[in-house]
């Protein structure tokens, strides 16, 4: 590193995602050298601030990297494949929050709060997990570490946010259509309205089945499968049902959690109230619980409503809320830079 920093690079830079992760640089006072705003072609010739200054998004090309210590991705699977093995060739060390790499067995799958030692055995590529699957993690670990985790059923309530910025204004759209008595008008975001509503199908795609031959989309399995490698622990169990709701930011979530040893709920909250990167929320008697409009621009994971269920053995039931673009995306990705920036991994 040179005295002034790191040169980074920000891979859909303006993208919802990519926008925060501009903004958390700033915020955090990451080591900055130079930044450099990579888009489509679509975008390149705008101008976004950083620092005070205005920095020109150049169009995303494989010769985009030179120079550049640090990549933070969020621009696409697709893109993520094509583009970042340029920039590991480059010297680069990328943080892709796409699903592009986060089930290959070579790449780490990080949530700093949960399993940080696993980013210091990347190979240039460090993947980002899925918005949701990473506040359930943070949720789970102090659980996990105390009792062990056995099965986990989750359903989600996921904000319009995690579709991107054009779901954001599609949605805003609907709304204001169905208010005033108009038809709703389609969205390519949406297979169904999202006004007033809610759909149970998250996926990449909506045009094509979304479904796989058991029923289950694309999102309620990266949370399936990703838990499981983030956790390090091949025996836990988890279902999952994921829902779009017609909320702009922030993602819920219902946890059911069965542990191998007994944890009261008194316990868990005790366990839960300092672990890293968690607030608790759990005063249900004076309405105290976290709530989508509550933790929209914060970044830790919040929960509460914690209760033993009663119907099943070790059984404890959670309500998880984050900001799934802080959080969820952009947060994970700049705390995982700020990780390797302090054992001197990158």
């Amino acid at each position: 590193m040179a005295n002034d920093g790191y040169h980074v690079a920000i891979v859909g830079a303006t993208g919802a995602v990519g926008t925060v992760m501009r903004e958390l640089l700033e915020e955090r006072n990451f080591p900055v050298a130079s930044l450099r705003l990579l888009a489509s072609s679509r975008s390149a010739g705008r101008t976004l601030p950083f620092r005070g200054e205005p920095h020109r998004v150049e169009e995303l090309s494989e010769s985009s990297f030179h120079g550049v210590d640090l990549v933070l991705s969020s621009a696409g699977g697709s893109v993520s494949k094509r583009f970042l093995p340029y920039a590991v060739k480059a010297g680069a060390v990328c943080i892709d929050n796409t699903s592009a790499f986060r089930m290959d067995p070579d790449v780490p799958l990080v949530v700093p709060e949960v399993n940080p030692h696993a980013a210091l055995r990347h190979q240039g590529i460090i993947a980002n997990p899925n918005c949701s699957t990473i506040q359930m993690v943070v949720a789970l670990k102090p659980l996990h570490d105390a009792a062990r985790v056995r099965r986990v059923v989750v359903s989600t309530y996921q904000g319009i946010s995690g579709a991107g910025a054009r779901a954001v204004e599609d949605a805003k759209q609907q709304i204001a259509a169905a208010l005033d008595g108009k038809p709703i008008p389609s969205s390519p975001k949406f297979v169904h309205p999202i006004a007033f509503n809610c759909l149970p199908q998250i996926s990449h795609g909506v045009g094509s089945n979304p479904f796989d031959e058991h029923g289950y989309t694309d999102e309620e399995l990266k949370m399936i499968r990703e838990t499981v490698k983030i956790m390090e622990d091949d025996s836990i169990r988890v279902t999952a049902t994921t829902v779009r709701v017609p909320v702009l930011t922030g993602h819920s979530e219902a946890i059911n959690v069965q542990t191998e040893r007994k944890l009261t709920a008194q316990r868990a909250r005790e366990l839960l109230a300092k672990a890293p990167g968690i607030v608790l929320m759990d005063d249900p008697g004076h309405h105290v619980y976290p709530m989508p409009i509550l933790a929209a621009g914060k970044d830790p994971v919040f929960v509460g409503r914690v209760r033993e269920d009663f119907s099943a053995e070790n059984a404890l039931n959670l309500w998880v809320v984050a900001d799934n673009l802080r959080k969820g995306a952009a947060l994970n990705a700049v705390q995982i830079a700020e990780l390797l920036v302090r054992e001197g991994a990158l």
